[in-house]
């Protein structure tokens, strides 16, 4: 599931208009008004484990008396699929969206709104995690769960190096790296010139926009100061090491890089020590995990939290229908075992401690609170199609460009894409 969860966390493809044409079946809820009827469920490969599937299928056909077809979907090519669906007649009723495309499909008029569900049922939803949901500040989805980046780390180089607690601010993480360079025997921190998602949870942390209004147009941002401090910050991580410039942190892989080793730490996902110990088996049981430190120890670095949301068709003819199962799959009980199951961030933090147990998991979920996206507008898919410019505005402050220099380098390219049409 993992690998394909974070196809979720990438940017948005372009999309068309879709009809927005949807209403109720007039037919009562509860078992009996909707009995013989179906729900459609689009979810993406990966998603739904079986005993889920399982007892969220068994719950809502007792509460309804309705019968739910979940079709699973892959992630490639996605974004086409669903657009072409939610312009036909028959639409998926309910379906899984990354929560960074959502935005787009609202503005297409694909999604219904779910005001409503929200007052019943959303009150206590983290709010970063619901930020995603929202576009022209009406709710038009539901967050389901999320995921985000920590510090992988390996446990003998650590100690062999005489780092002996769990870094709590961004200094003391550093100390540590300073610690293994003087060691002599291992690389501090694998950090290629563009870990965009890591890059984008800096500027998060640093406050910074990446994006501005000119007029009724989105323009860049990225010559404000405040993105020049996170890439500072940046530069420090990729000061302790020696991977490529202008390469990310999938080319090479970076778990595979781990895995030799000879590597103190990388920034990633959790799943990605997976890939790691796939590579090299021995390596499992030195691989440790804790959430990105801070400037200070009571509150986390900021990240970039990409995962999914539930939404329903605004031409679905069964939008009480897709409500009632909603309300079960969004429940408490079943938000709760997804996130058991799964090991992703639960919609509401109150459910986290369903992460227990899990490693990886427990150390992502303190950053949620102070965690976010990237711009939450239509017209940022086209941003990071390759070759991103941000990435190349990365490398070349990496190579020695200012900050101002940088961005005035990209700027003109950033600005082209925001400005195609959706």
């Amino acid at each position: 599931m993992k690998r394909k969860l974070i196809a979720a966390i990438g940017a948005a493809g372009m999309l068309v208009s879709v009809a927005a044409c949807g209403s109720d079946d007039g037919k009562g809820s509860g078992a009996d008004g909707f009995k013989g009827q179906t729900l459609t469920v689009w979810a993406m490969d990966g998603s739904t484990p079986d005993t889920w599937t399982k007892d969220v299928t068994a719950a809502f056909e007792k509460k309804t008396g309705a019968k739910v077809e979940f079709e699973v979907q892959q992630w490639n090519g996605i974004q086409q699929r669903l657009t072409t669906a939610l312009s036909e007649e028959n639409p998926p009723d309910v379906f899984e969206i990354g929560n960074t495309q959502t935005p787009a499909y609202a503005q297409t008029g694909g999604l219904a709104e779910l005001e409503d569900l929200k007052k019943s049922i959303g009150a206590d939803w983290t709010e970063t995690l619901n930020e995603a949901s929202v576009f022209d500040g009406k709710q038009y989805a539901a967050p389901w769960f999320a995921a985000n980046r920590v510090v992988v780390y390996n446990k003998k180089v650590f100690k062999e190096a005489g780092v002996t607690g769990i870094p709590k601010t961004r200094a003391e993480l550093f100390e540590a790296f300073d610690k293994i360079k003087a060691k002599g025997k291992a690389e501090p921190v694998y950090m290629p010139g563009q870990n965009w998602y890591f890059f984008d949870g800096l500027t998060i942390g640093t406050g910074a926009d990446l994006v501005k209004k000119d007029g009724d147009k989105w323009v860049s941002n990225l010559a404000d100061p405040k993105v020049g401090e996170a890439m500072e910050i940046y530069k420090k991580y990729a000061s302790y090491s020696t991977a490529p410039k202008d390469k990310d942190e999938a080319t090479p892989q970076q778990a595979e890089v781990f895995a030799k080793g000879k590597t103190g730490a990388f920034i990633g996902m959790g799943w990605e020590a997976a890939t790691a110990i796939k590579a090299n088996p021995k390596i499992e049981k030195d691989i440790g995990y804790f959430t990105i430190p801070g400037e200070t120890a009571d509150k986390p670095e900021g990240v970039f939290l990409g995962g999914s949301n539930l939404a329903i068709a605004a031409g679905s003819e069964k939008q009480e229908l897709a409500k009632e199962f909603l309300k079960i799959a969004l429940s408490d009980k079943f938000e709760g075992q997804l996130s058991k199951e799964l090991g992703v961030i639960p919609n509401k933090e109150s459910l986290q401690e369903n992460l227990k147990g899990q490693p990886a998991g427990e150390a992502a979920a303190p950053a949620v609170a102070s965690g976010g996206t990237t711009p939450l507008i239509p017209e940022w898919a086209a941003v990071e199609n390759p070759p991103n410019p941000i990435k190349t505005y990365m490398t070349a402050v990496l190579n020695g460009k200012s900050h101002a220099a940088a961005a005035k380098q990209v700027e003109g390219e950033f600005n082209k894409r925001l400005a195609q049409k959706q």
